[in-house]
């Protein structure tokens, strides 16, 4: 077991077994690596594509893109995003025309727009809201096949779709009277016979022959069945235009036009293209010799199909797996905008063709070119596309996993509502690649993944893992061959032994092997540090050992045989036939799972909710690292883009709250600007602070700041809170949560909210509004806090209906002539009818008022048409912990704080020590979510003993290292030597238990050190017994739990290995009846928070047509008396009460009118009207042609529509 010393004096204690192999990538590199393909080569390529665009005729104009550069951004992020601004760079191409009559050229350089940049960190800022791009799973370009049983035969019969990166789909299928037939682009039905005489073979006997090898089976003749099937059509002109028939609706067909159509929609490379990938997976498939670079489809590819389809259906060939992940690729987002950026391009293109046909030789390429189709195909994708998304910021591990998203739907992919089971599922090719925990909950479970931590995705789209090469023969020189077993017996040319099997080659054997004129010598198989990456179709051919497999000091595999995989098989297999290894246990899982200690304990679902959830904690006031922690923190951190490193290294000659500025050895001075007060997306807040001081020296890449959920340069989600596993009152049933008065008076879980208002003033009809402080009918103090302007100060305090920013609008019916527009601008205003639109804090909304901005067509700020002035407030609210706020640990253990409890009240140690929180131990064996308790033992024992556990995943502390560390934490407890987390404390607490341990006849270096692993189990077992009185020194390990377990069933006293311990009420301070599960563990306080959901109206805003309230918090709405609330009233015979709520607190107009005025005056409350969905009903059967008459007890007519007058009578 490792130990180091941290920052802070935090010493770390790692309980992995396994060194990192292979550290871990970049984790955004996804994004800024396919951002920067685009710039440099996919732009390229797209140019390349369209030139040269010529005119109709293609005689006179020929225009050519040649060369193209991205100029510096107008405008800084921290412009961009202040001023709500699209953080871009100019976009420049060179363009060329030609005139073909007279060969003259004409080059110009022309501006193609502001194209939205990739910040470093992996986002695109769009009017002043970081977006992220997700990436795309689609299927690949090529051709898949599939069967599917036939209703009628019950045989398996092959279906095929050729999938084309652009133009025409090909679905090919096989009927139970063996006839193949093929849809283009789903349209109808075309025998494939028919297709292919007009691709080129015509006749019946060419159509025999070109398959005779391969349906050749003596029951069904696919072919002869398929020509059959179309008895007229025996020619190629006849089969083109039959083609055309059921392809084209409109003109009558002609030869010309039905060979023009085919070759559009199937053969015309501008507008048909498999791709790279496609051609080479279509080869791949087919055994084909097209060549890789030619993109387009050939006859010959639709005859290998059809071949491909009569193999499997006599059964001589196998279907493709369709949801293998080979066949599926990432569309990263430098191809998702390429491709949007091609739509733009081709709408270009028509638009220049056009203009070709207007403008004579004279021409200009300004003239030709008018960049808003490529405007408005970039602005729409960045802004209404399903994958361009507003980037979740809760915190910076919401934000890294955002940008490793993998979406199977968007546009081109699955729907939720057609996907079924087998699409979403876990399959044995995301091995790696694709985590099988990390999954949204709802409709979109399986549909949406993770990329695993150690995945990438090559320039192909395919997603690759890495692993570890086992190298079985070794190049015969001294250096490769030094410490290598040998594999099998040596001789040389003249039969002399010179290395038995197994022989160790020394320095001396390894001079003798060179001399022999063997290339390569056998070794016993080893382990090496080369690293592969292979995609999920290459991975099938190999068997790849896990990285939990046990290896000697040479990197040999100790045990004969070993657990392997092999597609989707998993057997035992010999050292000699594997192929790779593993490079770390957590290599399955995504960066969030990879969070969760001790996952392996835990149910997959459970797991599943718990990295969601990591996703949704709120960022605290005073973050504190995990005492459990998995060792993945500080990656998270390092690639969220919110942690400083030192540049070089130096020291610090300045730090504030606002930069650190560092000086290297040359002298020269490094600034580092920190964020201060930052709004996020979700309202949270990003603040960081420096953790060293003017005159330290730093290294470089060490931390300078934390920041937003980030405690010492690692991720830091929650807080360590003691636990303990037990109801109380019943306040913890149905997983809710009790929690200590403590963690609210010491802001524990207090939490920062930023929420911003915004106000424009525009040009209205009746003249421009006004941003004043002279608003009418607005007392003095409410107008205290506004400056001269009508803004209000920083550092206000505010509440629900304050002003934040005073306007006044113009009101009245006349639109003022242009003449008394002068006559006012001269002669100056009368008193002028206005109305208060100020900006007021929203209902339920409170806090202080951290800035205000002002931006203004006078200081020449970019305002949108119409608007004169925007201001912006920004009000902070600092949220304690309350009743109603949602609460989870790491291991989907989720509830609500039911009840916050005085810290004398809580259940409480035998040293005094209140616990911090309750959870209910009924939500741990139905949830399987073990994790959890181990967490909190080996929580436990590090707040005991003061350090710090790292516990990766699948390769963290076992039940022996947990006990072990529960001994030593009762040891210390014993020997009055508990913590801590200070230099000086931990010497002199060790020096404690070692006194303690002497006089009780142990050896404190052997029961303190991992190494010996069992002895502290045994001691504090040993020690524990004896105070029970009975002499157990000469027992083995086993009779000594035996008899542990005894008292504990007999007398209920809990070993000290059981991490239970006795509590007392805190209310009357007696023992509960027996001991009770403690721990530490770290629990996240979520932004589902009852502040922003505890709603409540008296009056409000009514739905136009039912004059119904409306519904939500958004819309200030009231809670709906529904039909099951109007049963229950009805069940009481509550007559009064029903009626007044479906009435004047409904949608009776008049009557709450009155009712209104009665409450103000006074009066009673009497006059109830007629419900306005009552006139609803009856509106919507007059538009059916029924008139309907309402009448009272004495049958006279009630007149509800005195404006309305029906032509004639009926009684309904």
């Amino acid at each position: 077991m490792a130990v180091s010393l941290m920052p802070k004096h935090a010493l770390v204690k790692s309980f992995a077994k396994l060194s990192e192999v292979v550290e871990v990538p970049d984790l955004i590199r996804v994004q800024l690596d396919s951002f920067h393909w685009f710039q440099e080569e996919g732009l390229k390529k797209l140019f390349e594509e369209i030139s040269p665009i010529q005119d109709y005729t293609g005689t006179r104009l020929e225009l050519y893109f040649s060369d193209y550069e991205f100029r510096e951004p107008d405008h800084s992020i921290e412009e961009c995003l202040e001023r709500g601004m699209t953080y871009s760079s100019p976009l420049h191409v060179l363009v060329r025309l030609v005139a073909k009559g007279t060969g003259e050229i004409k080059q110009q350089e022309l501006f193609f727009g502001d194209f939205p940049l990739m910040t470093d960190k992996g986002t695109f800022i769009i009017s002043g809201a970081e977006r992220v791009v997700v990436s795309q799973l689609t299927r690949f370009p090529g051709v898949y096949f599939t069967l599917e049983k036939d209703t009628v035969g019950k045989r398996e019969l092959c279906l095929a779709k050729l999938v084309a990166e652009r133009g025409a789909w090909l679905d090919f299928d096989t009927s139970s009277r063996d006839v193949i037939s093929v849809k283009v682009n789903g349209k109808r039905k075309i025998p494939v016979t028919t297709l292919l005489r007009a691709i080129g073979f015509g006749s019946d006997d060419a159509l025999l022959a070109l398959f005779q090898d391969v349906d050749d089976a003596p029951d069904h003749s696919f072919i002869r069945s398929t020509i059959e099937r179309d008895p007229l059509i025996r020619s190629k002109a006849e089969a083109l235009v039959d083609v055309y028939r059921k392809l084209s609706s409109g003109e009558p067909p002609s030869l010309d036009s039905a060979q023009t159509l085919l070759k559009n929609f199937l053969f015309n490379p501008r507008r048909y293209s498999l791709g790279e990938v496609g051609r080479y997976k279509l080869n791949k498939k087919l055994g084909g010799n097209v060549p890789k670079d030619y993109l387009g489809l050939k006859p010959e590819d639709i005859v290998q199909i059809v071949c491909h389809i009569i193999l499997i259906n006599n059964g001589k060939e196998t279907p493709d797996d369709i949801d293998h992940l080979g066949n599926r690729r990432a569309r990263t987002v430098g191809f998702l905008i390429q491709n949007q950026f091609r739509i733009g391009l081709f709408h270009l293109e028509r638009a220049i063709k056009e203009r070709m046909s207007i403008l004579g030789p004279e021409a200009t390429p300004s003239a030709l070119i008018n960049i808003r189709p490529i405007v408005a195909s970039m602005r729409d994708f960045f802004g209404r596309s399903q994958l361009s998304q507003f980037m979740d910021q809760t915190n910076p591990l919401a934000e890294l996993t955002h940008k490793r998203r993998l979406s199977a739907t968007g546009p081109g992919g699955l729907s939720r509502r057609r996907a079924g089971f087998e699409v979403r599922d876990v399959h044995h090719s995301h091995y790696g690649r694709i985590c099988p925990i990390e999954t949204p909950e709802g409709p979109n479970i399986g549909l949406i993944g993770t990329l695993a931590t150690y995945a990438s995705i090559n320039k192909y789209g395919c997603v690759e893992t890495p692993y570890r090469r086992v190298i079985h023969e070794v190049p015969n020189a001294v250096s490769e061959l030094l410490g290598r077993a040998i594999r099998e017996d040596i001789v040389d040319h003249e039969g002399c032994l010179i290395a038995k099997s197994g022989t160790l080659v020394t320095e001396e054997v390894a001079q003798k092997l060179a001399s022999l004129p063997a290339q390569t010598i056998k070794v016993v198989p080893f382990v090496s540090s080369q690293v592969a990456y292979l995609t999920a179709d290459e991975e099938d051919q190999y068997a790849i050992a896990e990285a939990k497999v046990p290896l000697n000091e040479r990197s040999e595999f100790t045990e004969e045989k070993i657990e392997v995989k092999k597609g989707s098989k998993y057997f035992k297999e010999s050292a000699d036939k594997i192929d790779f290894m593993d490079v770390s246990p957590k290599q399955i899982f995504s960066v969030a799972a990879a969070l969760i200690p001790f996952l392996e304990h835990d149910d997959a679902n459970r797991a599943l909710m718990g990295s969601n959830m990591q996703r949704q904690a709120v960022p605290l006031l005073r973050p504190r690292a995990p005492l459990v922690a998995t060792g993945m923190e500080r990656e998270v951190a390092k690639y969220s883009g919110q942690v400083i490193f030192a540049p070089e290294d130096g020291v610090v000659t300045s730090a504030t709250s606002s930069q650190i500025v560092i000086e290297d050895e040359r002298g020269k001075d490094h600034v580092c600007g920190l964020t201060k007060f930052v709004r996020t997306n979700q309202g949270t807040c990003i603040n960081q602070y420096p953790v060293v001081n003017k005159g330290d020296r730093v290294r470089k890449g060490q931390v300078l700041v934390n920041s937003t959920a980030i405690d010492d340069g690692g991720l830091a989600l929650g807080q360590n809170v003691i636990c303990a596993f037990m109801s109380w009152r019943g306040y913890n049933f149905e997983d809710a949560i009790i929690i200590s008065e403590r963690l609210v008076k010491d802001d524990t879980y207090t939490s920062i909210h930023i929420e911003k208002y915004q106000i424009e003033a525009r040009d209205t009809k009746l003249g421009p509004e006004e941003i004043t402080r002279d608003i009418p009918n607005v007392s003095e103090e409410s107008l205290s806090d506004l400056d001269e302007q009508g803004i209000i100060r920083i550092g206000a305090e505010v509440s629900a209906g304050d002003i934040l920013v005073g306007k006044i609008t113009p009101k009245g019916e006349i639109e003022l002539s242009a003449e008394e527009k002068l006559l006012r601008a001269i002669f100056g205003e009368k008193v002028r009818e206005v109305k208060d639109s100020s900006l007021k804090v929203s209902p339920g909304g409170w806090g202080r008022v951290i800035d205000t901005r002002v931006f203004s067509r006078d200081k020449h700020d970019e305002l949108s048409a119409g608007v004169n002035k925007i201001v912006r407030v920004w009000v902070a609210q600092k949220r304690k912990i309350s009743v109603g706020d949602k609460v989870s640990g790491r291991h989907g253990n989720k509830g609500v704080i039911s009840i916050i409890v005085p810290e004398e009240d809580m259940p409480f140690l035998p040293d005094g020590t209140p616990v911090d929180i309750i959870l209910n131990p009924l939500g741990v064996p139905s949830r399987m979510n073990i994790g959890q308790v181990l967490e909190a033992h080996l929580g436990w024992a590090a707040h005991v003993l003061g350090f710090r556990a790292l516990n990766p995943v699948f390769d963290g502390a076992d039940a022996v290292a947990i006990e072990d560390a529960l001994a030593r934490a009762w040891i210390a407890w014993e020997a009055g030597a508990v913590s801590l987390n200070s230099e000086k404390s931990i010497a002199a607490n060790q020096e404690k238990i070692k006194t303690w341990l002497a006089q009780h006849g142990f050896t404190a270096e052997e029961i303190m050190d991992e190494k010996y692993r069992g002895r502290a189990k045994r001691a504090s077992l040993c020690l524990w017994l004896e105070g029970l009185g009975m002499n157990v020194r000469d027992l083995c390990d086993e009779d000594l739990e035996q008899m542990a377990k005894r008292f504990y069933e007999e007398r209920r006293l809990y070993p000290p290995i059981f991490g239970k311990i006795e509590l007392r009420d805190g209310r009357t301070g007696e023992s509960f009846d027996q001991p009770i599960t403690i721990g530490n563990v770290y629990m996240m306080k979520l932004l589902h928070l009852v502040e922003d959901k505890a709603h409540a109206r008296s009056t409000g805003p009514y739905s136009l047509i039912t004059q119904q309230p409306l519904g939500g918090k958004a819309q200030f709405g009231g809670q709906r008396f529904g039909e099951m609330e109007v049963w229950a009233l009805e069940g009481y015979g509550a007559a009064h009460m029903l009626q007044e709520m479906l009435t004047v607190k409904s949608d009776d107009v008049m009557g709450r009118a009155k009712a209104y005025e009665a409450i103000i005056k006074g009066e009673d409350i009497y006059q109830l009207g007629v419900p306005e969905s009552c006139k609803v009903l009856f509106m919507e059967l007059r538009s059916l042609g029924f008139a309907v008459e309402l009448l009272n007890e004495d049958e006279e007519k009630i007149n509800l529509f005195a404006e309305v007058k029906p032509k004639f009578k009926a009684r309904l």
